[in-house]
C-alpha cells in the first residue's frame, strides 16, 4: 500500500485530527509573528522578519516533505519548520533574542537574525549524522535569491546517488537518490539573476527540485508590475514547461489560501520529482503579508485600502477557518478554543525563551557587581567604582556588552592599585568564555580540519622523466577519482575536452559524464552545485575556468559557503573544492590576480596559491582528507612547463598554512606566491651576481598564512623584507605585510623599512608589453631590492639612478 493510498483510507476522526493540528500549527506560527513584532518594537529584539500570510501553503509543503529530503529556503518559512517539529515556540523567540546557546537557538546560536533556519547535519564533534533519518534544512542566508544555487546542488546530489556506481556504502546520505530538494522564494526575488540562472541549470540537469514561489504581489514596497514581466512569474516561465521529447519543468499554480488544493498540488509535485527526477515550480498566488515586509516599516504606507481589505478577507488563516466551518470539519467553538490556546502557548513560550536568555547574563552581572564593590572598598577611586557598579546593577535586562564595558572602565581606575590584577583576571577569563560564543567555527573544529593533515612529499623513481606539468594534475585526478567514488568534478569545458588546459584529459571517458561533467557558462550555480552536493556527503570539485570569472560567483562563495560552519555553529559543512587558474595572463579580463578582494571576501574558505602543478595536486589530496572548503588557484602559465611525475599519485600532500623556503639567503627576505615566484627567482639570481643574497619564501596558502611564523624567523636572519605579488597595490601584498609585521611581530627584527612591490593600480593592458608595464618584472624586483640595500649600505651598493 502506498502512503497516498493509506492517507485516502483514514477515518474522518483521524482526518479531522490531522487538519485541526495543521490549523493549530498555523495559528501558533501567526501568533509568534504578531508577538515577535511586539518584541522588536519594545526593544527586546533588534529586528524581525516573519512568515505571516504564508502559513497554509507551508503546511502543504511540510506534508509532502519526507525524511531525507532537503530544504533550501528563505526567512519566511517558520510555519514549515514548526510543522516538521523542527522549530518550537521557545526556539523561535530564542532566535529573535539572539540566544548564543545552541541548545536554545539550534538554528544558529544567535549568529543570524530570526527567520533563518537550519537543522543539524553534524554532531558536536563535526561528524556526519545519518541524513536519511531526518528532515534536513540547509542553513538560510539573507541575500535575496542566494538560496537558489545551493538548492540546485542539493537536488543534483540525488541524481548522483541514484545514477553513479560505487556509492552503495553512502547510505547515511541518500536512499538511492529518492530525496527531493525543496526550495522557497518570494515572488519579488525571482527578479534576481541567481533565480534565472538556477532555473535554467535545473532544467538542463533534470534534478528532483521543487521550488515554491510565495507570491504576495510585493517586494518590500514595490509592486509586481515593477518586478516581473506580465506581473506573473509562471507566465514568464512557460517556455520551461516540459513537452514530449524535451527536458524542462512541470509548472503548477495554486492559490495560497486554498488548503485542500495546496495539499493535493504538493503531493503530486513530490511524486513526480521523487520518482522521475523532474524539476517542478509551484507558483503559489494570492498570498498576503499581514504585517508588511518586516519590523522596519508598515505596509499601510504602500498598499491602498482596497488591497488591505482584500488581504483581510483572503488571509490564508481566515480562509482555512471558513473551509473548516463550511465543510463541518470543526465548529466555531472548537476553532475558538484552538485560537485561544495558541495565544496562551505562544505567550508562555516567549516568556520561557526570554528568561532562559536573560538569566545567565543577570548572573554574570551580579558576579561583576559584587567584584567591583569588593575592589572599590580598598580603592582611592571608591566613589567612582561604586557608581559603575551601581549603574550596572540598575540595568534590569542587561546584555554582555554592558557588563564588559563596566569592567573595562573600572580597570582604568585601579591601574596602580592592588585590585588591578583581580579585575584584569576576571576580564580576561570572562572574555575567553564569552568571545567564542560569537567567533567560533569560522573553520572546522573537528579532527578533520586541514591543519591536522601532515605533509607527504612526492616520491620519484630514479628514472622519473620530466613531463608537461598538466600531466601531473591529470594523473593525480585519475588517482583521486579511483580512490574516492564520491569525488566528482564539473565546470566549463571540464568534461568532453578535459578542461581548457587538458588537466582532465580522458577523465570523462573513464569515469562517466556525471562524475566529470561539462557545465554551462554560469559560475554562480557551478559553485551552488558544489555547495549543495558537498552538504550531502559528496566531494565535488567545482571548476571555474579562469580566476577572473570567479567574480560572478564571489557573492555565493562569500555569503553562503564561507559562512556555513560559522552561521550554524559548526552543525553544517560543505567541504567544496573550487578549482581555477590565474596569474600572468595578458589583458584586463584574463590577468587573474584579484587576490586582495578574494581573501577579504571569503574568510571561512581556504585560499591556496600553489607555484606548480605538483604542489596543486598535493593540495587536492590534502583537501579530500579534510572537511573544509577551499579555493585552489593553479598557475595559468605553468601547464606546459616541465615537472617530474611522482610515483605516489593521490597520496602526497601539500601542507596548508605552511610556507616553504625555496632559496636560503642572508641579506633580505622575499615573500611571494604563484607564478610571480618564477620572476622572483630570476631576479634573485641576478641580485646574487651583484652581491645581494636573497632568501625566497613561497607563501603557498594565503588563508591560512604561515601558521608556524617561518617568515619572521627568516627576518630574524636577514633583517629586511620585501613582499612581491601581482595584485593591485594594497591588495594581497598589504595583507601579507600585515600578517608578518603585525601578527608575527616582525617589525622588531627589521633594519630597513618593510616594503611591497605589486602591480600598477590599473588592470594589466593587453600584450607582452602590456604585461611588462603593468605587473612586476624581474627588473622591478632587482631595482627594488637594490634600493633597499643601497639605503642600508650606500657605499657598497651605490645608487642605480
Amino acid at each position: 500500500m502506498t502512503e497516498t493510498q493509506a492517507k485516502s483510507e483514514i477515518t474522518f476522526e483521524d482526518f479531522k485530527s490531522e487538519v485541526l493540528n495543521d490549523y493549530k500549527i498555523a495559528k501558533i506560527s501567526r501568533e509568534c509573528s504578531l508577538l515577535g513584532r511586539k518584541e522588536v518594537l519594545t526593544g527586546k529584539a533588534k529586528f524581525g522578519i516573519f512568515g505571516d500570510g504564508k502559513e497554509v501553503p507551508q503546511l502543504a509543503l511540510a506534508k509532502a516533505f519526507r525524511i531525507g529530503d532537503f530544504r533550501s529556503g528563505y526567512y519566511r518559512d517558520q510555519t514549515f519548520m514548526m510543522a516538521n517539529d523542527q522549530l518550537s515556540i521557545q526556539q523561535f523567540f530564542a532566535g529573535l533574542y539572539g540566544h548564543t546557546d545552541l541548545a536554545h537557538d539550534p538554528m544558529s546560536a544567535g549568529r543570524q537574525m530570526g527567520g533563518h533556519f537550519a537543522t543539524h547535519s553534524l554532531d558536536e564533534n563535526g561528524n556526519w549524522n545519518n541524513l536519511t533519518k531526518q528532515k534536513n534544512s540547509s542553513a538560510d542566508i539573507s541575500p535575496t535569491a542566494g538560496q537558489m544555487p545551493r538548492l540546485l546542488g542539493l537536488a543534483q546530489a540525488s541524481k548522483i546517488y541514484r545514477n553513479v556506481s560505487g556509492l552503495e556504502d553512502f547510505t547515511n546520505f541518500s536512499n538511492q537518490g529518492n530525496e527531493v530538494a525543496w526550495g522557497t522564494i518570494g515572488n519579488a526575488s525571482t527578479s534576481e539573476g541567481l533565480f534565472f540562472e538556477t532555473i535554467n541549470a535545473a532544467g538542463v540537469l533534470q534534478v528532483p527540485m521543487v521550488l515554491s514561489v510565495w507570491d504576495d504581489e510585493y517586494g518590500i514596497s514595490v509592486h509586481a508590475r515593477h518586478q516581473t514581466t506580465k506581473e506573473n512569474i509562471s507566465e514568464v516561465l512557460k517556455g520551461f514547461q516540459r513537452e514530449q521529447g524535451t527536458n524542462g519543468y512541470e509548472i503548477m499554480t495554486v492559490k495560497g489560501w486554498d488548503y485542500p488544493s495546496l495539499v493535493a498540488t504538493y503531493e503530486k509535485a513530490s511524486e513526480i520529482a521523487r520518482e522521475q527526477h523532474i524539476p517542478i515550480i509551484i507558483h503559489v498566488t494570492e498570498l498576503t503579508q499581514p504585517q508588511g515586509h518586516s519590523t522596519s516599516g508598515s505596509h499601510e504606507r504602500y498598499k491602498n485600502e482596497e488591497r488591505l481589505a482584500w488581504e483581510r478577507e483572503f488571509d490564508c488563516l481566515i480562509q482555512m477557518r471558513s473551509w473548516l466551518l463550511e465543510n463541518n470539519i470543526a465548529s466555531a467553538e472548537e476553532l475558538d478554543t484552538i485560537d485561544n490556546d495558541s495565544k496562551k502557548e505562544v505567550l508562555e513560550g516567549k516568556k520561557a525563551a526570554w528568561n532562559a536568555f536573560v538569566e545567565p547574563i543577570k548572573e554574570e552581572q551580579n558576579n561583576l557587581v559584587a567584584l567591583l564593590n569588593s575592589i572599590a572598598f580598598l580603592s582611592t577611586n571608591k566613589v567612582f567604582i561604586e557608581k559603575i557598579a551601581a549603574d550596572l546593577a540598575a540595568i534590569k535586562e542587561p546584555i554582555r556588552k554592558e557588563i564588559l564595558i563596566a569592567a573595562r572602565k573600572a580597570l582604568r581606575l585601579v591601574i596602580h592599585e592592588n585590585g588591578k590584577q583581580q579585575l584584569a583576571t576576571w576580564i580576561k577569563s570572562y572574555s575567553e568564555k564569552i568571545q567564542p560564543k560569537f567567533s567560533s567555527h569560522l573553520f572546522s573544529q573537528s579532527t578533520k580540519n586541514v591543519l591536522q593533515s601532515k605533509e607527504v612529499l612526492p616520491h620519484y623513481d630514479e628514472s622519473a622523466e620530466e613531463v608537461d606539468a598538466r600531466l601531473v594534475l591529470r594523473d593525480n585526478f585519475d588517482a583521486i577519482f579511483n580512490k574516492y567514488p564520491e569525488a566528482l568534478i564539473f565546470g566549463e569545458d571540464a568534461g568532453n575536452i578535459g578542461d581548457v588546459n587538458q588537466g582532465l584529459e580522458d577523465m570523462q571517458e573513464k569515469y562517466g559524464e556525471l562524475r566529470v561533467a561539462d557545465a554551462g557558462i554560469r559560475e554562480a550555480t557551478i559553485i551552488g552545485q558544489g555547495i549543495g552536493m558537498a552538504m550531502r556527503g559528496l566531494r565535488p570539485i567545482a571548476e571555474i575556468q579562469y580566476l577572473d570569472y570567479l567574480l560572478y560567483a564571489i557573492q555565493i562563495m562569500s555569503d553562503d559557503l564561507a559562512t556555513l560552519q560559522y552561521r550554524t555553529h559548526g552543525r553544517q559543512k560543505a567541504p567544496l573544492i573550487i578549482r581555477t587558474r590565474g596569474h600572468r595572463l595578458e589583458g584586463i579580463w584574463h590577468s587573474g590576480s584579484p587576490m586582495g578582494m578574494i581573501i577579504n571576501a571569503v574568510r571561512g574558505i581556504h585560499v591556496l596559491v600553489p607555484r606548480n602543478m605538483t604542489k596543486a595536486a598535493g593540495f587536492y589530496n590534502t583537501l579530500l582528507e579534510s572537511d573544509e572548503p577551499a579555493l585552489v588557484i593553479e598557475c595559468l602559465n605553468g601547464y606546459r612547463l616541465k615537472e617530474k611525475m611522482p610515483n605516489n599519485l593521490g597520496e602526497f600532500k601539500t601542507p596548508i598554512g605552511l610556507v616553504e623556503t625555496i632559496k636560503q639567503g642572508t641579506d633580505i627576505t622575499l615573500v611571494s606566491y604563484g607564478s610571480t615566484l618564477r620572476i622572483v627567482e630570476q631576479a634573485a639570481k641576478e641580485l646574487l651576481e651583484a652581491g645581494i643574497d636573497c632568501e625566497i619564501i613561497d607563501a603557498q596558502s594565503l588563508l591560512p598564512f604561515d601558521i608556524n611564523h617561518d617568515c619572521v624567523k627568516s627576518i630574524m636572519k636577514t633583517n629586511r623584507l620585501l613582499i612581491v605579488d601581482e595584485d593591485v597595490p594594497g591588495g594581497a601584498s598589504a595583507y601579507l605585510l600585515q600578517q608578518i609585521i603585525d601578527e608575527q611581530n616582525g617589525y622588531q627584527y627589521l633594519d630597513s623599512q618593510p616594503q611591497t612591490l605589486a602591480s600598477k593600480a590599473h588592470r594589466p593592458a593587453y600584450g607582452t608589453d602590456g604585461d611588462y608595464f603593468s605587473k612586476p618584472s624581474a627588473e622591478d624586483i632587482f631595482e627594488k631590492v637594490y634600493a633597499i640595500m643601497h639605503e642600508a649600505k650606500p657605499n657598497k651598493y651605490p645608487s642605480l639612478y
